[in-house]
């Protein structure tokens, strides 16, 4: 008898890799914030209001959510993030935030990206250059946050006069 498993495995591997590459796998960013927003239904609202570019509102999810959950290293980020993007951001709270974010979780890859921003908002481009580091060690392949962070450099850099 020959092995007639050997072609139906080699089929069924085969349309997997076709769904795969028609998009059947869903996103994993995707699915991470989904995770997070069930995991804490103010991230949701949060969201909503960054998604809106409502930056008050989304500050006052925030504070309101990190002073309920303080111990949650999303909370923090979204929260510095809400007040980074906004009018007149108060940049030590911003840093405090991210921070404390990475202080709860030292490998959040958001907060690392959005710390190395923020660095940049105010000039210190050696300290966004430590994180961009940073996000290199912490993600084994490039990463959504790692790429985006190395494109805020090079923007940055661009920006300098010669």
């Amino acid at each position: 008898m020959k092995f007639p498993s050997i072609p139906v495995f080699a089929v069924c591997i085969l349309s997997a890799t076709g769904a795969l590459a028609a998009g059947g796998a869903p996103d994993p960013f995707q699915l991470e914030q989904e995770r997070k927003a069930n995991q804490d239904p103010a991230i949701g609202g949060i969201q909503a209001a960054v998604a809106k570019a409502d930056w008050p509102q989304a500050q006052e999810l925030a504070r309101a959510a990190v002073a309920k959950n303080p111990s949650n290293p999303d909370l923090h980020n979204l929260y510095a993030y809400s007040i980074r993007m906004g009018a007149s951001p108060e940049m030590e709270l911003v840093f405090r935030h991210y921070n404390e974010a990475l202080r709860l979780d030292p490998k959040h890859l958001g907060a690392h990206e959005y710390l190395g921003e923020a660095y940049l908002q105010v000039g210190n481009l050696d300290k966004a250059k430590d994180e961009l580091r940073t996000l290199d060690k912490l993600c084994f392949f490039s990463c959504k946050e790692f790429s985006m962070l190395k494109k805020a450099v090079a923007d940055y850099e661009a920006r300098q006069p010669k």
